[in-house]
């Protein structure tokens, strides 16, 4: 069970890994064609199919022009209960 419950913590682990560098990667104007817009497609191919249920209940906050999207925020809150769950211990 030990087993199981480390793998499921460092697989939670790498996720947001995942999330932190589609985040930091949104931030940034990405080419098509370009490395990094490659990265960001496989980074949001990982991460859609957990934002968008998400994003069709809280949708973003607007501040003035711009939009605030919460789901990666509130997804890590969520992963970090998890892994508070699941931690295997010392």
């Amino acid at each position: 069970m030990r087993i199981l419950q480390e793998i499921l913590y460092r697989g939670l682990e790498v996720y947001v890994l995942i999330i932190i560098g589609q985040i930091l990667l949104s931030f940034f104007p990405t080419q098509p064609g370009s490395p990094l817009y490659r990265v960001n497609i496989y980074l949001r191919r990982a991460t859609d199919p957990v934002y968008l249920p998400l994003r069709r209940i809280i949708p973003p906050v607007a501040f003035g022009s711009a939009a605030l999207d919460l789901s990666p925020l509130i997804i890590l809150l969520v992963i970090q209960i998890l892994m508070r769950i699941v931690n295997p211990g010392p």
